[in-house]
């Protein structure tokens, strides 16, 4: 006797294992999905991205984030002010929640109002007034849930109903209301108290007015660590003009604050959410500020599980917005405006998987798994090579693929940094400044980014990055005093001139004139693995040409940051990631009164020129001009003199992106770059398919073995069926 199952006839007599196995088979034959695959089958055709995260957001309080991993996921979800364009280069402000970009009212000490072009020392207050756009809705929410009464349901929990929620999916009713522009001064105020210790309430302490006072003010008024209302308490920099206008007063010209409001420290928050996370039991449920957003922008934070994914998904209640009409001139031949006018986003989901290891998220990458990838230094040699002329390829297996890279150097800058206090390597004598020339020529950053970046890096020729105003290219961006220009380019000044000043700062070939020994010097590294033992030994190497001998004092992060604040360390590497893209962004980071040991700034060499101070002041505030950049040149000549850095590099961002991935233009400025990008589902499914076809041979081989171990046992069974029937 036989059964029929699914068209195939199976005789009755057929092991279980390996009918089961066969099913397998059949099964798989007739599916549309790889037995790989890591997603659902019902997303195999969705319209969303896929991409992978390697440490947990630990702030998603725009008050509080200041981190990239967590900008990473919250600037897609809260609508400061302003916001940088997708496209244009320079980098261009332009409108997000508000109307338009808000131009400075400049007024005397008595209130009256200044021309445009007034002295920087007249102008007593800048007044910004900001139009915020109407009919923006938060995200739904339990904080904005009401009842029918019009009463909002979870503002004052019992202990028992905080036991039942554990996510904050656990609420069954949201809510939703207009962002206003009482909303955006909520949040300036939360900026300001203390207890949420914004890492920006200093330097908005410098110029919002009132700014100083209202935190002084909730401290005096205590915290019991329940919920303050922020509204009863009046910042007097800070005035609500009506529903959807606000005006913020700052002390002096600080023409840099409009790069602030491109920042999610300006996004509108709800008094509502802040007193529903503030309720007693919930914050140790982890159902806070810092673990669910509240936002009016284009996608909301739809799952939370950090060791797992995390997921963005469409705001049901997005006012809407349209993809840019204009970029630059090649946009259009690259594609780039395709979209133009498009309403925002073009994705309905994000979905972030937890990687901690780079081989299994490359893997996933060339697999289809994940539409776009960094380079890590394990995978470069497979998926990048560099022409004759420097210039970086795909290999022929990334272009098999239809894989593309995008490239693009960093507003960002890596240093090497003399502690200016320490009386061998600091100060302002001559022959300190020639020992720093010559450490400076001798230190081969060209070999350092070839060897350890995998060629991902611009040399520095001073400290401001490239596209940074004040920044030079070409043969008069180069810095003459480490390099000589040749074709057009630079070529390192020779080891002998080097030496040459070695000699001059008294250590002809390494050794104290005065005192005749080899010239010690301590390195500081927070770099303890095995990983970075060949940098330091390249540094060690570079220091050796001259005779000199480094000795290497690495340790943890945190006692490195010890010795910056003390100034016990002789020499470091540092760096610093632009937060605007402005010149006064990179060039206090050598300004005097914000060195790191007397006034605990980011001045970390405790560098103190008094010239370059007096240009700093003079420039900071200035609108970019002919005039600006004469200054900024001079002080960049006086930096390359003293040399207090020996400037390093510019990093090189290197990303890789499967063609069905659309949109793709670096934009080191933005982070709300998400609701951009577009997908091809149709194609990545197809190529999911083509790229990871099943291995079916263990199973056959297997389904075989059990029928080679399984027919003898058989064969023995009837037999002594047979014999036991007779």
């Amino acid at each position: 006797m036989a059964r029929r199952i699914h068209g195939c006839t199976v005789g009755s007599g057929w092991p279980a294992a390996g009918l089961i196995a066969m099913l397998l088979i059949l099964l798989n034959g007739c599916g549309e999905r790889a037995w790989n695959a890591p997603y659902p089958a019902s997303e195999a055709k969705s319209n969303t991205l896929y991409s992978s995260f390697s440490e947990r957001p630990k702030h998603l309080d725009p008050a509080r984030s200041y981190a990239a991993n967590e900008y990473a996921f919250i600037a897609q979800i809260y609508e400061p002010p302003l916001q940088y364009h997708f496209l244009k280069r320079p980098y261009q402000l332009v409108p997000l929640a508000a109307e338009k970009v808000p131009e400075p009212l400049f007024l005397d000490q008595a209130g009256n109002p200044l021309p445009d072009d007034a002295p920087v020392a007249d102008v007593a207050f800048s007044d910004y007034e900001i139009h915020i756009k109407p009919g923006m809705r938060y995200q739904p929410h339990p904080a904005l849930a009401k009842d029918d009464a019009g009463v909002y349901r979870y503002h004052q929990l019992t202990e028992e109903a905080v036991e039942r929620f554990n996510t904050l999916a656990d609420f069954p009713h949201t809510g939703t209301r207009e962002a206003t522009a009482e909303d955006f001064i909520y949040q300036i105020k939360r900026l300001a108290n203390p207890r949420l210790h914004s890492p920006i309430a200093s330097i908005m302490a410098e110029y919002i007015v009132g700014f100083s006072e209202f935190a002084s003010e909730l401290t005096a008024a205590g915290d019991n660590g329940g919920f303050i209302d922020l509204r009863q308490y009046r910042m007097a920099g800070v005035t609500q003009l009506d529903r959807y206008r606000f005006k913020v007063r700052l002390r002096g010209k600080y023409p840099q604050f409009v790069y602030w409001l491109a920042m999610t420290f300006f996004a509108p928050m709800p008094w509502e959410a802040d007193l529903f996370y503030s309720q007693p039991g919930l914050d140790k449920r982890n159902i806070s500020l810092n673990w669910y957003p509240i936002g009016t922008g284009p996608f909301m934070l739809a799952e939370n599980n950090p060791n797992l994914r995390m997921v963005l998904a469409r705001n049901p209640h997005f006012h809407g917005e349209a993809y840019p009409l204009q970029g630059e001139p090649e946009d259009g031949e690259n594609g780039m405006l395709d979209d133009a006018g498009k309403a925002l986003p073009l994705i309905d989901k994000a979905v972030y998987s937890l990687e901690q290891e780079v081989i299994p998220r490359w893997n996933k990458f060339l697999q289809g798994y994940y539409d776009t990838s960094g380079v890590s230094s394990d995978s470069f040699d497979q998926a990048v090579k560099f022409g004759s002329g420097g210039e970086a390829n795909l290999t022929e297996e990334m272009l098999e693929r239809n894989i593309k890279l995008a490239t693009a150097v960093e507003t960002s800058i890596f240093y090497l940094g003399f502690n200016m206090a320490d009386p061998v390597i600091g100060g302002d004598s001559e022959e300190n400044r020639y020992l720093r020339q010559a450490i400076s020529i001798a230190v081969n950053f060209e070999e350092y980014i070839s060897i350890f970046l995998n060629g991902r890096g611009v040399v520095a020729q001073g400290p401001l990055p490239l596209g940074i105003f004040g920044s030079r290219e070409g043969p008069e961006g180069i810095n003459p005093l480490v390099f000589d220009i040749e074709n057009g380019k630079p070529r390192r000044k020779s080891l002998q001139e080097a030496r040459a000043l070695m000699a001059k700062a008294g250590y002809p070939n390494g050794k104290s004139i005065r005192t005749g020994r080899p010239l010690v010097l301590n390195y500081e590294s927070a770099s303890a693995g095995p990983d970075s033992k060949a940098q330091l030994n390249w540094m060690r190497k570079q220091l050796k040409q001259l005779g000199i001998q480094l000795v290497i004092r690495a340790t943890d992060y945190n006692r490195f940051q010890e010795k910056l604040r003390k100034g016990t360390g002789q020499l470091f590497m540092f760096g610093w990631n632009a937060d605007y893209p402005d010149p006064e962004n990179f060039l206090f980071l050598l300004y005097g009164p914000n060195g790191k040991v007397e006034h605990a700034g980011e001045n970390a060499v405790n560098y103190d020129n008094p010239e370059f101070n007096a240009l700093f002041d003079q420039m900071k505030n200035m609108e970019n001009s002919p005039e600006r950049q004469e200054i900024i040149d001079r002080m960049v000549d006086i930096l390359r003199h003293d040399a207090p850095w020996i400037w390093g590099f510019y990093p090189k961002a290197f990303s890789l992106y499967h063609d069905w991935y659309g949109n793709v233009k670096p934009n080191l400025m933005a982070n709300n770059t998400l609701k951009y990008k577009r997908i091809d589902p149709a194609t990545r499914n197809a190529r999911q398919q083509a790229w990871n076809p099943p291995v079916v041979w263990p199973l056959v081989l297997l389904v075989l073995l059990l029928l080679a171990s399984t027919v003898p046992a058989m064969l023995v069974y009837r037999r002594h069926e047979r014999s036991a029937a007779r």
